[in-house]
């Protein structure tokens, strides 16, 4: 979907973070973050159990208010009191979220065309070529479109949920656990199928996730939470030389972390 041109920046960060604070009653989440996502880049956000990865990713599109500071997309606030600049940035990203998050109760069809139709600016016609491009793009066929999502597998409800989070064009994709329930073979199958399209289409990227192989397979870069705070970020190397419990414990030593450096630079 196009922008105003005035939106359109290669010099401004695709995600912002400033003095960013979340503290839900007395318990703190997160203080003073600052991060910045440049367009294009595939960042992957690592942290421990309860470190507030996911609510993180909630105040980055909009779904959670931080208790202090300000998260920006493409330069503009994603909580703008303007309703109208909201829902432009809103257009400007998609989000995958870890279970798929399908309408049961909707086809696949369906399913991917729910962004669109949401729009109220498409026709019917140009609906249905729309949905089935997007499911050309997932390597889905035009007859999984009739399917209901308790018939597919996991590795399909994956890609179906992919399809519905690309069916605006979004410049940002936002991943919780992509690979999340899926055996090796999928997951890599997935991690390829990302990729693929990421060059292709040249979006950015962030997404939460604990398995090595996805980070290796997709991240260029990566940020970790711990402490209530971002306490590296950068590629691999740079991030393994910092000293940290949670960075020695996540990411080990010697051969792993050799392996992984060579696939985020």
């Amino acid at each position: 979907m196009s922008v105003p041109t005035e939106w359109s920046s290669a010099a401004v960060p695709a995600i912002e973070i400033r003095d960013l604070s979340t503290r839900f009653g007395d318990v703190v989440i997160h203080r003073d973050i600052n991060l910045e996502v440049p367009p294009g880049q595939m960042l992957g956000l690592v942290g421990g159990s309860g470190s507030g990865k996911t609510t993180l990713l909630r105040e980055i599109v909009g779904l959670l208010a931080p208790s202090a500071g300000m998260v920006k997309l493409f330069g503009h606030a994603v909580l703008d009191a303007d309703p109208q600049r909201r829902r432009m940035v809103r257009r400007r990203f998609g989000m995958l979220f870890q279970q798929g998050a399908l309408f049961s109760a909707l086809s696949v069809f369906d399913n991917i065309a729910f962004p669109l139709r949401e729009l109220r600016l498409l026709d019917e016609a140009l609906i249905r070529d729309l949905v089935l491009l997007k499911l050309a793009m997932v390597e889905l066929e035009p007859r999984h479109s009739r399917l209901m999502p308790a018939e597919l597998s996991g590795g399909m409800v994956k890609r179906v949920a992919l399809a519905r989070a690309l069916s605006l064009e979004p410049e940002l994709l936002v991943l919780d656990e992509p690979t999340a329930g899926l055996d090796p073979d999928r997951s890599e199958n997935f991690i390829k199928l990302l990729t693929t399209l990421q060059k292709e289409l040249g979006f950015t990227v962030v997404m939460v996730t604990h398995d090595r192989p996805t980070l290796l397979g997709l991240a260029t870069r990566l940020a970790v939470l711990a402490d209530h705070r971002i306490v590296a970020c950068g590629t691999m190397d740079e991030v393994l030389a910092v000293e940290h419990p949670f960075i020695h414990n996540f990411f080990g030593s010697g051969h792993a972390a050799a392996a992984m450096g060579q696939g985020v630079s």
